[in-house]
């Protein structure tokens, strides 16, 4: 008998590795294009912004200010921000004056003059009250983060920390302590929903509002430093065993209820 011959193995069976290609000019341009927008774009809208409100301060107070106070009547050029350095002067000015008892005087009668105008006086009291609350150093403002289960059970929102519920409020509130938390919504944390919320069922964070509002307004993506991503998650993982143990405590106790339940059962049978 002959042996019969193996055919020879067919080399284009084997893979061909190739070396990776190197980007190609148009793939660097690209990059290169987005990395100078990524620098060049929060330094340009930032300045934008910045000479936005200078002009518009400017063109609000220089109507109120005489031509031979003006430096474009001396120089050949308009300086901007002169109208900001007048109101900012004016501003620190009035509070000053506020402080003393004669400025307090007049700013109290010129509170009952604006309270007996229906319209007006609704419109600025909320306003003042408003103005209190995010410039005052004695007005309430957001001063602490919290986790809240929100929209369903396994899911958490962050929630900014108020003022504690007024007396009228409280008093028709269920006995536990409440606070009152705001849910700013994404992208925009201006808007959202304001509720009153047992304090057992939040979770404060160690972490700083303005923190907060770019991680909401980033939707995510702008997360806070390594810590408090360790102090979030291992803020999560204890809620989660909590809700374990809620859990395991309700079926105990519905496993003690159908165990004594069984015997009466056993005897309505027998009887």
């Amino acid at each position: 008998m002959t042996e019969t011959s193996k055919p020879p193995a067919d080399k284009s069976d084997k893979p061909i590795l190739h070396p990776d290609p190197r980007p190609g000019a148009g793939a660097r341009l690209r990059n290169y294009f987005l990395t100078g927008l990524v620098v060049a774009g929060p330094v340009a809208i930032t300045l934008w912004l910045t000479w936005s409100f200078v002009t518009w301060v400017d063109a609000l107070v220089q109507p109120f200010i005489p031509m031979q106070y003006r430096p474009e009547t001396y120089l050949p050029w308009r300086i901007p921000g002169t109208g900001l350095i007048i109101a900012f002067l004016a501003l620190t000015m009035l509070g000053f004056f506020t402080a003393n008892l004669v400025g307090r005087t007049l700013v109290e009668f010129g509170e009952r003059l604006l309270d007996r105008m229906p319209l007006v006086r609704s419109l600025y009291k909320g306003l003042k009250q408003v103005f209190e609350t995010l410039f005052s150093e004695t007005g309430s403002s957001f001063r602490k983060v919290a986790l809240i289960e929100f929209p369903s059970p396994g899911m958490w929102s962050l929630v900014f920390l108020s003022a504690p519920p007024g007396q009228q409020v409280s008093e028709r509130l269920p006995a536990e302590e409440h606070v009152s938390c705001f849910m700013p919504c994404t992208p925009n944390p201006t808007t959202g929903f304001f509720f009153y919320v047992p304090k057992s069922r939040l979770i404060e964070l160690d972490m700083s509002v303005e923190a907060a509002a770019k991680l909401v307004m980033s939707a995510g993506m702008i997360q806070p430093n390594g810590d408090g991503q360790k102090k979030l998650a291992a803020l999560a993982a204890a809620a989660q065993t909590v809700q374990a143990a809620q859990a395991a405590g309700r079926a105990a106790a519905e496993a003690d209820a159908d165990a004594g339940e069984t015997p009466r059962k056993a005897e309505v049978a027998a009887g």
